[in-house]
This record gives structure tokens, C-alpha cells and sequence, in this order.
């Protein structure tokens, strides 16, 4: 069975949900009323329609309820120019509740049936008092929900190692895992300074050169293997991916740099040539 659907953004940099257009002929930039787990919501059609089968459902597909009215994005607005008030009275309710938390941003749903609140915190925050005095203040069903560092950084934003502002505040829409051994395989230093982002993380864009240099990996010699050379047998002693060369140690101390196609690795003729093996390694 084909299901016909668009992806659906509810915010600049949100992730992509895949609602069933419900008959509803839409177009890209489209404002439709969906229903979530967070409520009823508005949210932007992102997509052309699409077709789909069973198999590529990952879950069930939830009706785009339909299209936006003018009163609803009039609704929406007012909710927007609502949240800095939202945000100020609530930071001073943390305040006297003597929380440890970071305020990031805060959501009504469309209906204002519910309040979303978001923060960040080193460990678990016991806000059940915190919650009363919202609710006492606002007059709506308050939801307090933490998130992760990554997230924090996303909303807060900020300037980059690179210069640059920040992937996660420009185009970055979902977090994909990072690994210590990624930095290593693209010879980073891993002083926690050089490879972390301004969450405390490690730099998303580290994964972006991963497969590269995986890839690289595979045509290149490792470390301290034997190679030929035009100048003869030597130790590599240093690589560097980006400019595709080698540093070649020689049994006289002297180093040379060359293109990695001026090299060969020797491994398998010089496994045992104890020798030359005890030579270079010296």
C-alpha cells in the first residue's frame, strides 16, 4: 500500500516528521495544524508530496489535521511574543527555588493547552515545586523537560574553533554520535580543549571528515611501518592526510617528506629481515 506524505518542520532547525497528508493537496511552505506528542501544533511543510510503501513506514503515520487558518497563525504569533515574558518570570522562579538549571527557550502548543519549558543542568533537578509555582502563574499545564548539552548549545549558539558560527545553529538538524577514536584516526590532538565544541562535546564536525579519512587510511602506511623510497628503506614517522605525504625516517636519523605515491609499503618483503627490522626501529 502507497501512503502519500510530507515532511513537516516546526521550527528553523528542527527535525524533519513525516505526517500522511490526509487527502490535503499541499505545496512547500505550506503552514498545516498537525497533532504531536506534545499537543496540537503548527508546523511548515518542508517537502514536496511524497510517495510511500509500508516497508519505508518506520512508525505510524498521524493525519495532517489541516491547513493553518488565518486565526491560527495569528494564534501562533502571539504565542512567540509571549515566550520572553515566560522566560523572564520563570527564571526568577528558579531563582527562588534555588535550582541549578539553565533556562534554553520555552513552547505553548497552538491551542496554549500546554507550556513547554526547556533547560539544561549537570544532574537530575527536582523542580516539582517549581512546577506548582508555574502553573500558579501561567494558568496552563507546564511540562519542564531537560535536554542534552548538544541541545543547550544548539539554542543558546555561540562562534566555533573554526570562526564560524556554530553547525548546530545553522544547519545541523540532528546530532550524530562522535567518537574518540574518529579524532584519532584523523591524527588529532586529543587534548580536550582542541577537539571539544562550545557544549563540552566533542566538535560534530569531526564526523564529517571520518569516512575521508577511513578511506585514506586504507591507501596509506601506518605509522612506524617500512617503506621503499626513492632514497631507499625507511621508518614512517609521521603522515598527513590532507596533503597525501609521508615522513620517512632513514637509518642515518635524516627525515624526508614524500607525495604517497613516491612510497611502497615494504612490510611483507622485510617481515623477516630481523636486521633491517632492528635498524630502523632503533
Amino acid at each position: 500500500m502507497q501512503h502519500r506524505v510530507v515532511a513537516i518542520q516546526f521550527n528553523r532547525l528542527g527535525k524533519k516528521y513525516y505526517f500522511s497528508t490526509n487527502n490535503l493537496e499541499l505545496k512547500r511552505s505550506d503552514f498545516v495544524i498537525v497533532e504531536t506528542i506534545r499537543g496540537i501544533e503548527l508546523g511548515e511543510v518542508v517537502s514536496n508530496i511524497m510517495e510511500i510503501s509500508d516497508e519505508e513506514v518506520v512508525s505510524p503515520l498521524k493525519p495532517i489535521l489541516r491547513l493553518a487558518s488565518f486565526e491560527d497563525l495569528k494564534t501562533h504569533k502571539e504565542n512567540l511574543e509571549k515566550e520572553p515574558i515566560v522566560m523572564k518570570k520563570t527564571s526568577e522562579l528558579v531563582r527562588t527555588n534555588s535550582l541549578e538549571m539553565k533556562l534554553l527557550n520555552c513552547e505553548y502548543t497552538l491551542d496554549r493547552s500546554k507550556l513547554i519549558i526547556y533547560f539544561t543542568a549537570e544532574g537530575r533537578v527536582d523542580f516539582r515545586e517549581l512546577v506548582k509555582d508555574l502553573a500558579n502563574e501561567f494558568h496552563v499545564r507546564i511540562e519542564l523537560r531537560q535536554v542534552g548539552a548538544r541541545d543547550g548549545a544548539k539554542v543558546i549558539g555561540g562562534i566555533g574553533p573554526c570562526g564560524r558560527e556554530t553547525c548546530c545553529t545553522t544547519f545541523l538538524r540532528e546530532f550524530e554520535p562522535v567518537s574518540i577514536k574518529m579524532a584519532k584516526n584523523q591524527n588529532l590532538s586529543l587534548n580536550p580543549t582542541n577537539i571539544s565544541g562550545i557544549c563540552g562535546k566533542l566538535l560534530c564536525c569531526i564526523r564529517y571528515e571520518d569516512e575521508n579519512y577511513r578511506d585514506f587510511k586504507k591507501e596509506m602506511p601506518n605509522i612506524n611501518s617500512l617503506v621503499w623510497t626513492l632514497d631507499g628503506r625507511g621508518k614512517v614517522v609521521d603522515i598527513n592526510y590532507s596533503l597525501q605525504s609521508a615522513s620517512v625516517q632513514f637509518k642515518d636519523g635524516t627525515v624526508k617528506v614524500y607525495d604517497i605515491n613516491e612510497v611502497a609499503d615494504t612490510k611483507e618483503e622485510l617481515s623477516d629481515d630481523v636486521s633491517v627490522l632492528n635498524g630502523l626501529e632503533d
